[in-house]
């Protein structure tokens, strides 16, 4: 299994930086609907949506914003800052019942269906395009990529500080391995990794910027990540997917991005 993560990592990595370096920002527009429409598709698999509703639901919250940023106007006149902040804000308050609801009550509680296709395309359809926003904007590479290396640092930071010194779970029936003391490592780890990096991606900031940049991008990540754990767990399934040999599907993959991707997009503005 390690190995074949390794593989797995060592082509989808490059393939991915490869897209961010040197696509034109049509090319990466293109790049990430067709990514975000596999994470739909993995959502429908995960949710099995019968009924006209649920489909009907997917199609308006999911599909619509992916083929806006397919046309590349997405979607006017959308993003402005108080806009993209209430999206943010529904999306995490969905995440957040998912995380509560599983974490406290157990994933039988929630029934499969309707509410799993209304997260799921939360998540996808208006969040996954700023991905491209923040690549496509100026100076958007060196930001991408910082935020990219920030989650590393607090997925690294996490896991080692709580193999280390972990005691406490943090939610313990929605990911039993993740303990309060590996959440506050990740975060202490990606502050690190923000100051270390911040003469080459964001010169013009602060130090206090970068540390409040990349301590909330660390938070996201967190949250993100449990919000995957939860959404699978009411799904029933271990991965959202087989796209990715020994680590999982799509989502498993961006889950502790996309939250991020919308805080880059307007903190760097």
């Amino acid at each position: 299994m390690l190995r074949t993560r390794l593989l797995t990592a060592a082509i989808a990595l490059p393939t991915v930086l490869a897209a961010i370096f040197f696509l034109p920002s049509a090319g990466f527009r293109i790049f990430i609907a067709i990514v975000g429409g596999w994470g739909l598709y993995e959502t429908y698999e995960m949710a099995h949506p019968v009924s006209a509703l649920p489909i009907l639901v997917m199609i308006l919250l999911g599909v619509l914003p992916l083929i806006w940023l397919l046309v590349g106007s997405y979607p006017p006149p959308y993003p402005a800052p108080s806009r993209a902040f209430v999206i943010l804000v529904v999306v995490l308050t969905v995440a957040i019942i998912n995380i509560l609801t599983v974490g406290v009550a157990g994933a039988t509680s929630m029934s499969k269906g309707l509410w799993t296709v209304v997260s799921g395309a939360l998540y996808v359809g208006p969040l996954f395009p700023f991905f491209a926003l923040v690549r496509n904007s100026p100076n958007g590479i060196a930001m991408l990529v910082l935020m990219l290396l920030l989650v590393i640092a607090a997925d690294t930071g996490a896991y080692f500080t709580g193999r280390a010194i972990g005691r406490h779970k943090l939610a313990f029936k929605v990911s039993p391995g993740k303990t309060i003391e590996g959440a506050v490592g990740g975060i202490l780890a990606s502050i690190g990794a923000g100051l270390i990096l911040r003469p080459w991606t964001a010169p013009t900031w602060g130090i206090e910027k970068m540390i409040v940049f990349a301590g909330l991008v660390a938070i996201l990540a967190i949250i993100g990540d449990l919000a995957n754990s939860a959404f699978k767990r009411v799904a029933g399934v271990k991965d959202s997917g087989w796209i990715f040999p020994g680590h999982g599907g799509l989502l498993d993959r961006t889950c502790s991005l996309v939250f991020a991707a919308v805080l880059t997009y307007y903190y760097m503005a």
